[in-house]
């Protein structure tokens, strides 16, 4: 009979143990996102017809997702609160009843595009340029970090024209560099919207994903909602 030696067997035993926790975990985690509380905030990407949807989840990415998940899940509560053209400054003034009190477990944030926007088409008003866009948007993480168990998800504002050289573009990447360093602070998942937007102009010229440079048609909700996916799935470990 052959005697296994200590540090082999001890081997083993590490290696099966950190499969059976990883695993463990895996199913851990995919349970906790998708049966706890998913609150989606922005603008009217994220609202997308949600006022005229009897489950207020709207048409966009944010119904896709829940219907991703409804595949698997038990008691889903996916919650969409964006409003048509919000920009920070409008996230600031409804934080607390939106989100604080909402207690969610995981938090997605979507936002910029407007803060860009309205520079652009309505220049006479006051505007929201880097330098607020950042204090407002670090008050608002500091609240929920500080007032909320909340996992944090970060989404980068997605495109103003389909043509990456566009102004509104050029704009929107001062608001991203702000997103991602955000992001690194504050450890949250990041979700590359703006390049993958990017991306897909690239390879696919001649085929919109916006109705109006701004607004998705249902190809760029898909895309949205892929991406979104894609990413916390792999940060979470979800199959």
């Amino acid at each position: 009979m052959r005697i296994i030696p200590c540090s082999i067997f001890c081997i083993i035993a590490l290696f099966f143990s950190n499969y059976i926790l990883y695993h463990t975990n895996k199913i851990r985690r995919q349970v906790t996102i998708i049966d706890k509380k998913i609150l989606f905030i922005g603008d009217s990407i994220t609202e997308d017809g949600r006022f005229d949807d009897e489950a207020n989840l709207g048409l966009g990415y944010v119904r896709m997702i829940h219907d991703d998940f409804l595949q698997k899940a038990k008691h889903l509560n996916v919650i969409n609160k964006g409003i048509s053209g919000d920009r920070i400054t409008d996230l600031h003034a409804r934080w607390q009843r939106d989100v604080i009190q909402e207690q969610p477990d995981y938090l997605s944030i979507s936002i910029g595009i407007n803060d860009v926007w309205r520079q652009l088409d309505q220049p006479a008003i006051a505007q929201v340029y880097p330098a607020q866009f950042q204090e407002i948007y670090h008050n608002l993480l500091d609240q929920v970090i500080k007032q909320t168990k909340a996992e944090i998800i970060l989404m980068e504002p997605t495109i103003i024209e389909e043509n990456p050289l566009s102004q509104g573009n050029q704009l929107l990447t001062n608001y991203i560099k702000i997103i991602h360093s955000l992001s690194k602070e504050y450890k949250t998942i990041q979700i590359p919207l703006h390049q993958a937007c990017l991306d897909f102009i690239q390879d696919n010229p001649k085929t919109p994903l916006t109705r109006d440079g701004v607004h998705m048609n249902d190809r760029g909700r898909m895309l949205m909602a892929t991406c979104w996916l894609d990413t916390v799935k792999k940060e979470l470990a979800l199959s």
